[in-house]
């Protein structure tokens, strides 16, 4: 009935979709397996992607071939640069989304790939045979065969919504939850646990006067993610924003004691920076009122997202409190928030390229991880498609470093050090974010991907040479083209920086934190003619080198010392417990983690400097 595939995927969420594509687009031949096809690529909980750090991530899913980009690119309602203020390093793209069409476009895709093919079943075991997976095994009962197979369970697995004192099994509203899986890996030696999301209720757009909230346009010249040639947003949906105040916080207090999160149901460990609206109050009683985001779910829909009031509290304590938020007075809600339970797994049981250490051809990806967040699921499913499909050809890992990725970073972090909470991306967590902005992901990545050999690489690599031949060009122009004292005093008095005394080189001019590109090119016709030859967004880059060139310089030396590092390697076999110098946590943990480098063991939670010097000095450095 089935042929054998080379990758099967469990789960059609964000990871699983990325996963499908990336091993698919490599010439897997690969079956998606999924509890209900009508849920392709749901958007869960928010209907938006990107943010801060998440911004960066779907950009380089992009520019390693991924679909998430696009697929925002094609359904986005609203587009924000987010950070504007701060530096570059900073800058973060996020799209407010049409949740319908973005799991239309999404199954749309996936539909129309020659070697993806589709199960609609709950898959509730594997088939391991001598510690090596060789398939799956179906509710009814049937065994598909393959070489690999990545799990993409999200929520999924034993599933618990809480709303009030109600819970029952599930692994989203309206959908049951998955089982087998997880008594099957425990029993194969993993290590499971528990975590728990929330969700807010959903209300009727209808009922809401905007007239009392404050209005959050897109931006004026909305951007994209894609580094391809996707669709420019013509039209935006505004967001709005309101609050709660003293008197919602009395009305959520009232059901605390009907809280699972107070009164113990709850077991699991919520994410702490995207906090219920009850835990917001409790932690952080001080403050009188939280911003609430109100988000359009689509289009042509009246539903609405009450971003910021997660929450499992009962449904009549919600409705209550929501209706004392201004704007909510004649609120109807279509469905109340609820959290959710589920099992994951300790990702330091994985090898950084997403790989099980005890079952071979295994991979985890997503929030069977430990991590919450759309980008941070789509990340880890393209990067466990890819190392499948390498895997059962022998091949090397793909594996991104630190300095090369945020998804790096995210990899790193899970396997060396795992979480104990729902682990979500921010850009303090990179140490060279100044390397790894949002606008040269694709110079960064695609042409590993074209070395990889993904599908439709070839024309994504002749932009990149273009973009950086012409940020080359922009830069050689602005560092020899000499400026002349009466050509740009009115304009520097003006921006309050120090007047010329004589003809200077416009790089230096550049460099003074008064002045960008756009107000020069306002002063200086020939430089706005040359520039115009350009896109935007080389321009951009130009800017960005040449701004930041002393601080990216001093990055790059910080890698090149940390790369000395990570080519340090490690032997499989090499018996920790017999160097008496490291401590007893050091030698614990390098034994069970078995890093591969010295720079991935200076990574590892209780290793310490000391403890890196005694593996140096063994290894004869």
């Amino acid at each position: 009935m089935f042929p054998t595939y080379d990758v099967i995927v469990v789960g059609a969420g964000h990871s699983g979709c990325e996963a499908a594509v990336a091993a698919a687009n490599l010439g897997s031949r690969v079956l998606v397996a999924t509890m209900n096809m009508n849920t392709i690529a749901q958007m869960s909980c928010n209907p938006a992607m990107g943010g801060v750090a998440k911004g960066q991530i779907v950009r380089e899913i992009d520019a390693l071939g991924g679909y998430s980009g696009i697929v925002t690119d094609h359904t986005m309602l609203q587009f924000r640069m987010l950070n504007r203020s701060k530096g570059p390093a900073m800058w973060s793209p996020r799209a407010q989304s049409d949740r319908l069409l973005f799991a239309h476009k999404w199954r749309l895709m996936l539909e129309a790939h020659p070697n993806i093919d589709f199960w609609q079943e709950m898959i509730t075991g594997l088939v391991v045979k001598n510690g090596l997976v060789r398939g799956v095994r179906t509710g009814m009962g049937l065994e598909i065969e393959s070489r690999a197979v990545v799990l993409t369970n999200g929520t999924f697995l034993n599933g618990l919504i809480h709303i009030g004192e109600k819970q029952f099994g599930g692994g989203r509203a309206g959908e049951r939850a998955a089982t087998g899986i997880t008594e099957q890996l425990v029993e194969l030696g993993f290590e499971a646990g528990r975590m728990k999301t929330g969700t807010p209720p959903r209300v009727d757009g209808r009922t809401l006067d905007y007239e009392r909230m404050e209005v959050q346009p897109g931006d004026e010249e909305p951007g994209k993610f894609s580094y391809t040639d996707t669709p420019r947003l013509e039209r935006q949906l505004p967001c709005h924003i309101t609050y709660t105040s003293p008197r919602v916080h009395d009305e959520l207090k009232e059901g605390f004691d009907r809280s699972p999160m107070f009164n113990g149901r709850i077991r699991g460990l919520g994410p702490r920076y995207c906090p219920s609206i009850e835990d917001k109050i409790d932690r952080f009683a001080e403050r009188e009122r939280h911003q609430l985001f109100v988000e359009p779910e689509g289009w042509d829909t009246i539903e609405v997202y009450v971003n910021g009031f997660s929450s499992s509290l009962p449904e009549d304590v919600q409705y209550k409190a929501l209706r004392k938020v201004p704007g909510f007075e004649h609120m109807k809600m279509f469905r109340p928030g609820y959290a959710i339970e589920y099992d994951f797994f300790q990702p330091t049981q994985l090898q950084p390229s997403l790989e099980t250490r005890l079952v071979k051809n295994l991979f985890f990806a997503g929030q069977i991880n430990g991590t919450t967040g759309y980008e941070e699921a789509g990340c880890q499913g393209l990067v466990a498609g890819i190392n499948a499909h390498l895997a059962i050809r022998d091949r090397e890992p793909f594996i991104l470093k630190r300095s090369e990725a945020y998804i790096g970073v995210l990899i790193d972090d899970l396997v060396n050090k795992g979480t104990k909470e729902p682990y979500r991306m921010f850009t303090s967590r990179a140490e060279y974010r100044i390397l790894l902005r949002q606008d040269n992901a694709d110079l960064r990545l695609t042409p590993i991907a074209h070395e990889l050999g993904i599908r439709g690489t070839e024309a994504r690599m002749e932009r990149v040479r273009a973009k950086e031949e012409a940020a080359r060009a922009i830069e050689d122009f602005v560092r020899n083209y000499s400026v002349a004292p009466d050509q740009l005093n009115g304009f520097l008095e003006k921006a309050g920086s120090t007047p010329l005394r004589q003809k200077v080189k416009l790089h230096s001019v550049l460099l003074r934190p008064q002045v960008d590109m756009a107000s020069l090119r306002r002063v200086l016709p020939e430089l706005n003619a040359f520039a115009s030859q350009y896109e935007q967004e080389f321009v951009d880059l130009a800017e960005i080198n040449m701004k930041y060139e002393g601080y990216i310089r001093r990055e790059r030396e910080m890698v090149d010392k940390m790369n000395r590092l990570e080519s340090v390697l490690l032997r499989d076999d090499l018996d920790y417990e017999s160097l008496k110098s490291l401590s007893k946590e050091a030698r614990d943990k390098l034994t069970r983690l078995r890093p591969r480098t010295i720079g991935q063991a200076s990574r590892i939670s209780g290793v310490s400097p000391s403890d890196i010097s005694v593996l140096l000095v063994h290894m004869g450095r």
